[in-house]
């Protein structure tokens, strides 16, 4: 175990952003402290998960996903990773319910995408909507207070990356992980997050481990009401290299964990491509953000497979 991997960063020291970009450099992961979020907002979150993944599987069943409707319960091992090195191997060990963006009735952007829409809340949980909708408003202003930091950094116009967010496809996972029992068994599998700031408050009982540079898996150590900001494969390409996205994995092997990432994602219709010049050696392309994330979700039926593209879709590659 490499200790220390992952640096702790206070928001409210005066050099944080140079801090930041460092890690964003060279680990491509964080945890940050003074951030501003109330630690009230994440004891709320833990008891709300433990009271959703608590209801009766009757219950779960009706407000399931869909191929035609990614919001709501993903049921225990349901969501096989065609994808990457773990193409046709066995499921995850996570139960979830999908969450995205509240895109307003009547907005245009419902007729580009299908994972524009509304919400599907528990009934049975009466709090869900106003728990989850505080707790995502603090996530949208701490990432856009990140994604200062990443433009400043890179020295590109802040407006030209915020821009990008007026009709996000941002969606957040809340997550169960029961104990793996095998050896091979992974609660996430091994890969990269492609979106831009992936925010996580890390469950207590560990279980996240991060690949280091010398290709062994680290667990995250990160102090209590800290979170974990990691960057993913579109501010990579943004950066032209110059920020990593490095791949993570989940092994539980304690009680039960419980996690709530928030995912910043731009809208459908951008096309993410350098905005500065490219690190010697990095693959330069277009990565379109609609047809990616819906390619990702696709590809999580055991039966699909997927299409050819030259963008990566976050599993791991070797």
């Amino acid at each position: 175990m490499v200790k220390g991997l992952v640096p702790i960063i206070d928001l409210n020291d005066k050099n944080c952003d140079e801090l930041l970009d460092i890690a964003w450099r060279e680990v491509g992961f964080a945890c940050v402290v003074g951030h501003g979020i109330n630690p009230n907002l994440f004891s709320s979150m833990r008891t709300l998960l433990k009271k959703l993944f608590a209801l009766p599987d009757e219950t779960k069943s009706r407000y399931q996903i869909t191929p035609e409707n990614y919001r709501g319960f993903i049921p225990l091992g349901f969501f096989t990773p065609n994808r990457g090195e773990r193409t046709g191997t066995q499921a995850d060990v996570y139960e979830a319910f999908k969450l995205h963006w509240e895109c307003p009735e009547g907005h245009p952007v419902r007729e580009e995408c299908s994972l524009y829409g509304s919400n599907r809340w528990v009934s049975e949980l009466g709090d869900m909507s106003e728990i989850i909708s505080t707790y995502w408003d603090a996530c949208d202003d701490l990432s856009e207070k990140l994604l200062k930091f990443a433009a400043k950094s890179l020295d590109v116009d802040f407006q030209t990356l915020f821009s990008a967010f007026e009709a996000p496809l941002t969606n957040m996972t809340l997550l169960r992980y029961p104990p793996t029992t095998e050896e091979a068994e992974f609660g996430i599998h091994p890969h990269k997050d492609t979106n831009i700031f992936t925010l996580l408050y890390p469950d207590s009982n560990g279980g996240l481990e991060i690949k280091s540079p010398d290709g062994s898996w680290v667990e995250l150590e990160c102090p209590e009401d800290a979170l974990v900001i990691n960057t993913g494969e579109m501010l990579e390409l943004w950066s032209g290299g110059n920020y990593t996205a490095t791949a993570h994995r989940v092994i539980n092997n304690g009680p039960d964990r419980y996690s709530f990432p928030y995912f910043m994602v731009p809208n459908h219709a951008v096309n993410i491509e350098p905005l500065v010049p490219a690190l010697s050696g990095f693959k330069d392309s277009t990565m379109p953000v609609g047809e990616l994330t819906a390619e990702v979700w696709r590809t999580n039926w055991a039966d699909e497979q997927p299409h050819g593209q030259e963008f990566d879709l976050g599993s791991l590659q070797q």
